[in-house]
C-alpha cells in the first residue's frame, strides 16, 4: 500500500523541517512507499522557502500552493485530487498531530477500516478551545449519527477511494466522517497522541464554531434531502400554506356573518403565508428538476463487485 501524506498549512515556517523528520522516522519501519504533499494555503512567512528546501532535498515531497488563504477546506479539496496513495493520511503541520500514529492507523485500514480518524482523548489545548469543542462534537454526532468523540481531529487515515468519492468544500473538512459514513464506507476512531503547540499561535478563531454550525445544517442536508429536495421544501411549504388558508377559512367564516375583515392584520397573515407556502414548494420543484439533470453525475460507491466479462448469461 503506497502511502500519502497530506499537510494542509498556514505560516508554519518553524515547523515543516522538525515535522518532515519525525514523519521520515515513523514511517522508516514501515516499509511501504510513501509521499509527503504540502499544500500552502496562502503563507505570508518563510514557509514557502522552507518548503522548496524540503522538495530539493528530499525525492518523496511535493508542494502546491495557494496565490492567497483559501480555508483548509480548499486545500484538501485539491490535495485529494493530487495524491496517489492507495492511503491517504492528512494531518496539521503545527506539530501538535503525532507522526508516530500513522502506523497504527494504516494498520487499521489493513484490518478493514475505510476512514480511521484520530481522537485527542488528551488534548494539549487551552480549556477555551476544548470546552467548545467538546460542545461542537456533542451535537455534530447526535446530528449526524456518527457517534465519535473528535470529528474535526487533524490526524485521518483513509483509503483511496474515500477520497476520491467525498466532496470536500466551503468548511466541510470538519465532517469528512460523517460524509463517509454516509456514503456507506467503515469508519474507525483511534486514540491519538495530542501535543502542545511548539511555535506560533493557531490560525482559528472563535468564529469557526458559528461557521462549523451553518455547515452541520449543510451535510445534514446533503445527507437528506440532496436527491430529494421537494421532501423539505413542500414540506415546509405545505405546512405555510396550510396555515394562510386556514386562517383565510376563518376570515371567510366572520366575513359571512358581517364582520369587517378588510383591516385585520390576520388577512395580511393568511395571505403571506399561502403566498411564501406556494414560493417554497416552488423551490422544491426545481430543486427537483436539478436533481434529477444530475442524476446520472452521482456518486454511489460500490464496496464490492463480481461480474464476468462476455457472455449473456446462459448455459
Amino acid at each position: 500500500m503506497h502511502v500519502s501524506i497530506l499537510i494542509p498549512l498556514l505560516n508554519e515556517e518553524e515547523s515543516l523541517r522538525e515535522l518532515y523528520r519525525r514523519i521520515a522516522e515513523a514511517m522508516a519501519p514501515v516499509g511501504r512507499e510513501w509521499e509527503v504533499v504540502f499544500i500552502n494555503d496562502g503563507s505570508t512567512d518563510r514557509s514557502m522557502e522552507v518548503l522548496r528546501e524540503l522538495f530539493e532535498n528530499h525525492g518523496n515531497v511535493k508542494v502546491l500552493s495557494f496565490g492567497r488563504n483559501l480555508g483548509k477546506s480548499a486545500a484538501l479539496a485539491v490535495g485529494f485530487r493530487e495524491v496517489t496513495g492507495d492511503a491517504v493520511v492528512t494531518m496539521d503541520a503545527d506539530l501538535q498531530d503525532d507522526p508516530a500514529e500513522i502506523p497504527k492507523m494504516l494498520a487499521l485500514l489493513d484490518g478493514g477500516s475505510d476512514l480511521v480518524t484520530g481522537w485527542k482523548k488528551e488534548r494539549k489545548d487551552p480549556l477555551s478551545k476544548r470546552l467548545p469543542s467538546k460542545l461542537f462534537n456533542s451535537v455534530a454526532g447526535s446530528l449526524s449519527g456518527v457517534r465519535i468523540h473528535d470529528m474535526n481531529c487533524g490526524l485521518k487515515a483513509y483509503r483511496r477511494e474515500v477520497v476520491k468519492t467525498i466532496k470536500v468544500y466551503g468548511e466541510l473538512h470538519r465532517y469528512t466522517p460523517a460524509l463517509a459514513h454516509w456514503a456507506g464506507f467503515r469508519v474507525t476512531e483511534m486514540p491519538v497522541t495530542h501535543h502542545a503547540r511548539e511555535f506560533g499561535s493557531s490560525k482559528f478563531g472563535a468564529e469557526r464554531f458559528m461557521r462549523g454550525f451553518f455547515d452541520l445544517v449543510t451535510v445534514l442536508f446533503l445527507r437528506r434531502y440532496v436527491t430529494r429536495p421537494l421532501h423539505l421544501f413542500g414540506m415546509v411549504g405545505s405546512i405555510l400554506f396550510a396555515g394562510g388558508f386556514g386562517i383565510g377559512v376563518y376570515l371567510t367564516i366572520v366575513k359571512i356573518m358581517g364582520g369587517a375583515i378588510g383591516r385585520r392584520p390576520l388577512l395580511t397573515l393568511g395571505i403571506l403565508l399561502m403566498v411564501v407556502g406556494v414560493q417554497f414548494v416552488s423551490f422544491g420543484l426545481l430543486g427537483e428538476m436539478l436533481a434529477n439533470l444530475k442524476s446520472d453525475e452521482m456518486v454511489y460507491p460500490v464496496r464490492e463487485r463480481l461480474a464476468r466479462d462476455g457472455g449473456d448469461g446462459g448455459s
